[in-house]
């Protein structure tokens, strides 16, 4: 079985250890939980398709002030596994590879490994390093690829599948044009300063 009766995961290798629990590559031949992923940990059970197409739902969210919601993208499950599809499709012709393949190693490398947070000692507030958990590493790798395609795709000629099929192939090849991938090393480079 193929998910989608298109993709095979077959031979999808994820490098990264820590991610390798999280990233669920079953293979289904439609990929919707409806809701359904309540318990603890429950994103990990979730086909990592299921959920790019889940984020594209609100794709210009950036915390409660800046919820803009588009035309491409409503809530409309079947709108955004199309954006999904034709995305993977287009990955597919430009590198010659299996987009799930691609897709794995752009959320790899996109991942960052340590964040910031506040330390509150004696009324003062000190920034402190800390490591990021893995599905919380695959969360942020998840909603900065999102925001990158939608900032390439909003108000512009860009169509969005264009913009996110760009965006995972920069990750995936570790480009700098990778709005994910920028993101990743300033939230590493706070993290280092704050040690």
């Amino acid at each position: 079985m193929k998910i989608f009766d298109i993709y095979s995961t077959e031979n999808v290798k994820v490098e990264d250890p820590g991610l390798k629990r999280y990233l669920n590559l079953n293979e289904k031949l439609v990929l919707r939980t409806v809701g359904r992923a309540r318990e603890r940990f429950a994103k990990a059970k979730v086909n990592i398709i299921e959920r790019l197409s889940n984020l594209l739902a609100v794709p210009g969210h950036r915390g409660k002030k800046h919820k803009i919601i588009t035309g491409h993208s409503s809530g409309k499950y079947s709108k955004n596994i199309k954006i999904v599809l034709k995305c993977l499709k287009i990955i597919e012709e430009k590198t010659k590879q299996n987009p799930i393949q691609v897709l794995v190693k752009a959320i790899v490398n996109a991942a960052p490994r340590d964040e910031v947070t506040v330390i509150e000692y004696g009324g003062a507030r000190y920034p402190q390093a800390v490591d990021i958990s893995p599905l919380r590493r695959l969360n942020i790798s998840l909603r900065n690829i999102v925001h990158g395609a939608y900032d390439k795709a909003f108000n512009k000629k860009t169509k969005i599948e264009e913009a996110l099929a760009s965006e995972i192939i920069f990750a995936a090849e570790g480009k700098t044009e990778s709005f994910a991938l920028q993101k990743k090393n300033e939230s590493e480079k706070q993290a280092d300063s704050a040690r």
